[in-house]
């Protein structure tokens, strides 16, 4: 695990989903040696707890989102389709976000190319502390079913997590592994992503960290 790919600079956070919040944050804390920080609940019926990623030890704005349903809330797993929630039966990587320069023009250039991001929609989560945070991501009905398909995210006037008070881990490289790596980079080209995407049976977003255990690898 010496040859890294490198990072996107678009990269905003990678989505690490599973049925059970509390099993999942457990899960990366075993792997990495860091427990990642709550981050507040979402009108969805999920809540996450989030780590910031470091690039060559400086803070940037790209973070690990890990999310399930809130263990304080109403919703079971099997309700929630987010992230594909409902039919995990493990946590794992499940997608990742990228925010480009022009939010909107970067949807509507999607749009016109036929590369299916979903709709404009706003989001907010309230933290424990209370404070609302609201963004517009691309989500919902319409959008490609391919999890290796990033949605775009602006955070508008709301800080980014990745550069909040929570733990870090070193990111050291980002790939997708892909069945049809050609026609998905096409796609990542539409969106103006630059990606290492490499041939492989099913689909995966590896995330390879470093933290007190050494490298491991997020997938």
């Amino acid at each position: 695990m010496t040859d890294h790919a490198p990072i996107p600079a678009a990269l905003d956070h990678v989505i690490f989903a599973g049925p059970d919040l509390t099993e999942a944050i457990d899960a990366v804390e075993q792997l990495t040696g860091v427990r990642a920080a709550p981050g507040g609940t979402h009108p969805n019926g999920t809540a996450n707890a989030l780590i910031a990623f470091t690039v060559g030890g400086q803070r940037l704005p790209h973070y690990l989102e890990v999310i399930g349903p809130d263990p304080d809330g109403d919703t079971p797993a099997a309700d929630i389709t987010t992230f594909g929630i409902s039919e995990r039966t493990e946590p794992g990587v499940a997608t990742f976000a990228i925010h480009p320069d022009d939010f909107d023009d970067a949807a509507a250039r999607a749009a016109e190319a036929g590369v299916q991001l979903g709709e404009v929609r706003p989001l907010s989560r309230r933290t424990p502390g209370g404070e609302l945070l609201q963004w517009r991501l691309t989500r919902g009905e319409g959008r490609d079913p391919d999890p290796a398909m990033p949605f775009l995210i602006d955070w508008a006037a709301t800080a980014q997590p990745g550069l909040g008070s929570i733990p870090t881990l070193e990111l050291l490289g980002f790939r997708i592994e892909h069945p049809d790596p050609a026609q998905l980079a096409a796609k990542y080209g539409v969106l103006g992503l630059e990606a290492d995407v490499v041939p492989a049976e099913q689909v995966a977003i590896v995330a390879t960290v470093a933290g007190p255990r050494g490298p491991v690898e997020l997938r």
